[in-house]
């Protein structure tokens, strides 16, 4: 089955919508996902799962964690293959010198990107945005408080987006690749989130 990765939006982000990245490792396994795996605490997943719509596999796992965890969180899915395409078809890395200042914005359904598209066309300097078929870039060259492109891309797109710095883009591309040729493991046996390590949960049988 093809890798997919998980990427919930503002959670765990001072005392709000709280998640332990066990109990998420817990509730995708049993959605019936298999080496269900998380890299750090801001809830990101890597697992594998059918090829159907990602929109659908989002979607299905937005509803759990509301259902189960009594989190609301938005939830976007994007294959390994698009994220790896994403990190090599990028155009601002020759430019963007700090991933701290450097996000992806992730959208659950690829068709809420035109709504952006009208920023394109304005002059942002020295911030600079691109706009994929599978991700938005946003280069914030003054930092993220500072910039009036990104305030501007977030008042357009609102909770439709999910947001990675480019250190984590890179994380999880890296952990999906690995991942892909990994042979699964067996039962986990510590219970701790690991914020900052890749975790993994059981794989379904």
């Amino acid at each position: 089955m093809p890798q997919l990765i998980a990427l919930l939006r503002g959670i765990n982000v001072g005392r709000a919508k709280r998640i332990a990245m066990a109990d998420l490792r817990a509730l995708i396994t049993g959605l019936g996902y298999a080496n269900v795996r998380t890299l750090l605490n801001s809830g990101n997943v890597i697992f594998e799962g059918p090829s159907s719509k990602t929109g659908d596999q989002a979607l299905r796992i937005q509803n759990a964690i509301a259902a189960k965890l009594g989190v609301s969180a938005r939830v976007s899915v994007v294959t390994a293959a698009d994220l790896a395409a994403i990190v090599r078809e990028n155009p601002l890395q020759s430019i963007a010198n700090d991933p701290s200042r450097f996000l992806a914005a992730f959208v659950s359904d690829r068709a809420v990107l035109t709504k952006i598209k009208p920023l394109i066309h304005q002059s942002w300097a020295p911030d600079q945005l691109t706009i994929g078929s599978r991700a938005a870039c946003i280069w914030c060259a003054n930092g993220i408080v500072e910039s009036k492109l990104l305030q501007a891309f977030s008042g357009q797109m609102g909770e439709a987006i999910t947001t990675r710095n480019w250190s984590t883009v890179l994380k999880l591309n890296a952990a999906a690749s690995i991942s892909s040729f990994a042979q699964p493991i067996q039962r986990q046996t510590s219970h701790h989130s690991g914020a900052g390590l890749l975790n993994r949960g059981n794989r379904i049988r």
